[in-house]
Formats: C-alpha cells, sequence, structure tokens
C-alpha cells in the first residue's frame, strides 16, 4: 500500500483533542469530555469511557509533573476504530505490562489490565517531546 492510500486509511473521520491538569480533577474531566464527545459522535460510550479513565488516570499518578498538563485524543479512523491517546510529561517513565496472578495482589498496575481487557490493541509511543504517549484502539462494530 501507497504512503497516501495508507494514510488515507488512516484519516480520522473524527478527532477531539484536549490538554487537562494532571490532577485527579483533570483525569475525572478526561472521562466526562470523552463521554460527551463519544455521545455526540453517535458512539457507544462503554467501554471507551473505562479506557479514557484508567488512562488519564494513569496519567495524573505516575506522569504528572507540576505545572504540567496531560492530553486526551480521541479520533475515530477509518474503516471502524476508536483510538483513545494519553500524552503526559513523564517522556522517561514507561508503564509496564503486568500480568494477573494467583500469588497475590500487587500495589498497582491493574489499571492497564483493564484497558488490556476493553482495548482491541494497545501500547505506549514517544513523544510528543518530552512526553510519551499510551494509546488504546477498539474495533467498533458494523452499525456503529
Amino acid at each position: 500500500m501507497s504512503d497516501v492510500n495508507q494514510r488515507t486509511a488512516r484519516s480520522p473521520l473524527h478527532h477531539f483533542s484536549v490538554p487537562l491538569s494532571a490532577t485527579r480533577r483533570g483525569a475525572r474531566l478526561a472521562r466526562l469530555l470523552a463521554a460527551e464527545q463519544l455521545h455526540d459522535w453517535g458512539l457507544p460510550l462503554d467501554p471507551a469511557r473505562h479506557v479514557v479513565a484508567e488512562l488519564a488516570a494513569n496519567a495524573a499518578l505516575h506522569g504528572r509533573v507540576p505545572g504540567r498538563s496531560f492530553r486526551l485524543t480521541l479520533s475515530v479512523l477509518a474503516p471502524r476504530t476508536l483510538r483513545v491517546e494519553v500524552a503526559d510529561a513523564r517522556g522517561e517513565r514507561w508503564p509496564t505490562r503486568v500480568r494477573a496472578t494467583a500469588g497475590g495482589p500487587a500495589d498497582s498496575g491493574y489499571g492497564l489490565l483493564l484497558v488490556g481487557e476493553f482495548a482491541d490493541r494497545w501500547g505506549v509511543r514517544q513523544g510528543p517531546v518530552p512526553c510519551k504517549t499510551v494509546w488504546a484502539e477498539l474495533d467498533l462494530g458494523p452499525g456503529r
């Protein structure tokens, strides 16, 4: 596939992006704004709302740099994929993938286990510098 065709295939049908304070209030606002945007686009709220809540909470808790915000971005990509991105200012601190174990509860890491369950794909990428972006994609069913 050529670069032009590949970009066209992944061009956003809808796009929303907003900076938010890296606080619990900012994380809550991310969830509320995402729900409103999904509603406006005629998309189901769940499980996307849960993915946004977990990624925003992680940005406020683990990605916080005093005086810096995090950015929530929602995009609907062709053919039918919702992409959620949360970029925070702690580019040097990447989340680790944890596995549920029978050995007992861990102190943290369950939020990304939930993201992994709700999302069809998720990962982390460097940038925009000096940030990192944690992303998740949810395949939307037909007719949504």
